[in-house]
């Protein structure tokens, strides 16, 4: 599979919007997007007015960028919600925010969800006493997840939880023990949940086509 190697910022100014790829970096005054928030390219600041269906293509990408997500992937998880008797739109936000490696970062134990998937990919993350490695493992109500990991990692996750604490907030549909570095997922979350602002319609709408 391939994946992104250029500049996660490009993809920041391309959208127009604060993705949050690059962890730290994107609170901070060296934040390519706080320094430049147009478009990348030579043609990036003249402006046009964008058709209806570049706006749902950008809306989708936004979406799909912002959780590291191939388009195979994303495709998946829109028909698992269009399978849903609830709106596609806002299962489909649900449902990407209960995979494992987002989970993982809203939890603070990762600066971004590139290292929460690491995290995850690299086996130390357990639920319910069985290893889980897959980062787009969709977490369930109630189920409790550990990190499981020598004290080197156990030492790095601390250290990003109490870095992380002051630029951003655990969400009130998880709980996390910080002693024991276990999180319980306290109730599904909702799209008000999200730290960026979602036109999920539009997504539903392009892929209805």
């Amino acid at each position: 599979m391939g994946r992104y190697l250029d500049p996660k910022c490009r993809l920041c100014r391309r959208e127009g919007e604060k993705l949050f790829l690059k962890g730290l970096k994107c609170f901070t005054e060296k934040c390519s997007f706080s320094r430049r928030p147009y478009p990348p390219g030579v043609h990036g600041k003249k402006q046009s007015k964008p058709s209806y269906y570049a706006l749902q293509l950008r809306e989708k990408q936004k979406v799909k960028r912002m959780y590291g997500m191939f388009e195979s992937q994303f495709k998946r998880f829109f028909k698992l919600a269009a399978k849903s008797k609830e709106p596609t739109g806002r299962k489909l936000l649900e449902l990407l925010e209960r995979r494992l490696d987002n989970v993982v970062y809203r939890a603070l134990f990762a600066t971004s969800r590139t290292e929460a998937r690491q995290i995850v990919r690299h086996g130390f993350v357990f639920i319910g006493g069985r290893r889980v490695n897959i980062p787009s493992y969709i977490v369930k109500e109630k189920e409790e997840i550990y990190i499981k990991a020598k004290e080197d990692m156990i030492k790095r996750i601390r250290e990003n939880m109490e870095v992380n604490s002051k630029y951003r907030s655990v969400p009130t549909w998880i709980e996390v023990d910080k002693e024991n570095l276990k999180i319980v997922i306290e109730k599904l979350p909702a799209k008000e949940d999200l730290t960026v602002t979602v036109n999920e319609q539009l997504i539903v709408e392009l892929y209805s086509k």
